[in-house]
């Protein structure tokens, strides 16, 4: 039983014992004690105030003496008004550090119960490469898969390619202008060709429309009238009707893109167990739109397009179905969510897409609630804000966006050359050097994009990733390689006396550790990764502060040195399982 369990349950006794009460010991509330005061854990008293009809120092006074009389887990406590702090004695954590520091598994809970989850990320369209937009939402879309995973849940990956549409024919149509080049005879990945066609596509669009609105054509209608566009378009068509040229080279630029997707996502150790494609799911769901028809959840307007009046819910009137009877994107996602509970009737369907899409998703679960479909509560976006880079937005079709692979270089480049500046290669090959480098760029990346939490949009600056100190990926490999270098120098034979007393810091790091299943359960109800980041960040923190007031090999006593050897020993467990939570690799050596 974790501590703050054992604290909420006395707590609760105390209060129901002492004012004749019945709270249950769920709605007992702690915190971490303010570092300005002496103790571990922090229960606030005031709102208990109106059953003891006493003043605030008096209740806590009276609720700690209970505590202490009855839990020998607490040695002392403290009240600062009417806050009170108990003190965690040194008996429960070494006990606590003895059950554990072995248990490689440690962290992980059975919150779920083996309840199927899917989520779905990435969803890239496959007329560009991935950028670093993708890289947020593929990064935090395997993270919380890990994380619910790590939670005891049954979690399916899936992702949703964006494989048809305008977009695509863009792509399509300025290379069949081109000279036929493929990924093998220009030594290019085939997302970056077909995305460098697309880019190309709307240099010609943008000069047409120009000399259009010289003739004086207004730019709307410059817009719509531009040769490439028109031509475009009709190529959409003849996709739509099965055109075998078109489908031929449609497939064929596609794979292009797949086989670049895929040596992306391999690099950033992200796999997917279910794909789906919008080529084969955007006409699934008409059969929903005839159904809501039936349930009068839609109506048809003269025009012969079907809405749904969501003005009751707080939104407005929603179009589900063009007056020519083509779909639009909810349709679609109506079909495309329908497929996915029938082929795994999962208890919940988290979706990551950015925050532009808020209302998308509201919309969809409400049709779906109103088509009376009982997965649909079980529907969550996992909204996350935009990434910014210092010198602004990024545009695919202009070519400014900072692309996913060439980020990745770059990282690499410059955990490098920091690697080579430090002068700490020495025993590694060159091959080991190469990976510990890759090692190093992608935690300096993925630590930085999630320790933010999702809600909130963020600027990316490269050079402040990579940095051996402060709140980044490499000060927390860098204190798993120093504790390792530790761990190597031991006998592993560690043996516990829970009679000892604490330093201060192994006690702080400790109490700390003991939070790690708390954690992954607030990360996992909360799907925020940032939650797992910013603590794997303390845990690092107390233990350098550790390592520099206190002797570990050198430690004369047997007794103290087998303690902060065992502390070692789980403070590694709890990196190592934190950082694969976010997707990041920890090295023994650096």
């Amino acid at each position: 039983m974790e501590i703050a369990d054992i604290l909420k349950k006395q707590i609760a006794d105390g209060i129901n014992n002492l004012y004749n009460q019945h709270l249950d010991e769920n709605e007992i509330k702690l915190e971490i004690t303010n570092k300005d005061h002496k103790g571990d854990l922090t229960f606030v008293t005031f709102p208990y105030l109106k059953f003891s009809k006493q003043k605030p120092a008096e209740t806590a006074n009276a609720i700690g003496n209970y505590v202490i009389a009855n839990c020998s887990s607490v040695s002392h406590f403290n009240v600062v008004n009417g806050f009170l702090n108990f003190e965690i004695s040194d008996s429960f954590c070494l006990n606590f550090l003895k059950l554990n520091f072995k248990n490689t598994d440690f962290g992980s809970i059975n919150q779920g119960n083996g309840k199927c989850v899917m989520v779905e990320f990435a969803s890239p369209n496959t007329n560009k490469p991935l950028h670093l937009g993708h890289l947020r939402n593929i990064l935090l879309g395997y993270s919380v898969s890990e994380i619910l995973k790590f939670a005891g849940y049954n979690v399916i990956s899936a992702n949703l390619i964006n494989d048809r549409g305008i977009h695509i024919c863009k792509s399509m149509l300025a290379w069949s202008k081109g000279n036929g080049e493929t990924p093998q005879s220009s030594n290019t990945k085939g997302d970056h060709l077909v995305g460098k066609y697309y880019v190309e596509f709307d240099k010609i669009y943008r000069k047409e429309i120009e000399e259009l609105k010289q003739q004086g054509i207004p730019d709307d209608e410059a817009k719509k009238t531009a040769p490439s566009i028109v031509e475009a378009q009709n190529m959409l068509v003849k996709w739509e009707q099965h055109d075998p040229h078109i489908i031929a080279l449609w497939k064929k630029m596609n794979n292009w893109v797949y086989d670049g997707f895929e040596q992306t996502y391999k690099r950033l150790g992200v796999t997917f167990d279910k794909y789906y494609y919008e080529s084969n799911t955007y006409l699934l769901g008409k059969d929903l739109i005839n159904e809501g028809l039936q349930k009068k959840v839609f109506v048809k307007d003269p025009d012969g397009s079907v809405w749904i009046d969501l003005t009751q819910d707080g939104l407005d009137r929603k179009i589900v179905l063009r007056a020519d009877g083509t779909s639009v994107y909810i349709t679609q996602d109506l079909g495309t969510a329908q497929l996915k509970y029938d082929e795994y009737k999962m208890d919940n369907s988290i979706y990551v897409v950015g925050n532009e899409q808020d209302y998308h998703f509201k919309v969809l679960k409400i049709i779906l609630q109103k088509l009376g479909k009982q997965y649909a509560n079980g529907i969550f976006h996992l909204s996350y804000g935009m990434v910014d880079l210092p010198h602004g937005k990024m545009k695919s079709r202009e070519g400014t966006v900072v692309e996913a692979d060439e980020l990745m270089d770059e990282m690499y480049s410059t955990a490098n050359k920091l690697t080579m500046e430090l002068g700490k290669t020495e025993g590694f090959t060159e091959n080991e050097l190469k990976s510990l480098n890759e090692t190093i760029a992608m935690g300096a990346l993925k630590y930085y994009l999630l320790k933010v939490e999702h809600v909130k949009r963020m600027l990316f600056n490269p050079e402040e990733s990579i940095d051996f100190h402060g709140n980044t990926g490499p000060f927390i490999q860098y204190t798993f390689a120093r504790i390792s270098s530790v761990l190597r120098n031991t006998a592993n034979n560690e043996n516990i006396d829970v009679s000892c007393s604490l330093h201060i810091s192994e006690k702080e790091l400790i109490i700390t550790l003991l939070l790690f299943p708390q954690k992954v359960m607030l990360a996992s109800q909360t799907y925020n990764p940032s939650v797992i980041a910013n603590y794997i960040y303390e845990i690092s923190k107390l233990f350098n502060r550790l390592y520099h007031e206190l002797s570990i090999l050198g430690e004369p006593d047997s007794i103290k040195k087998s303690n902060r050897v065992a502390i070692c020993r789980l403070t590694a467990i709890v990196i190592k399982n934190g950082m694969k939570l976010l997707g990041i690799a920890v090295p023994e050596r650096m």
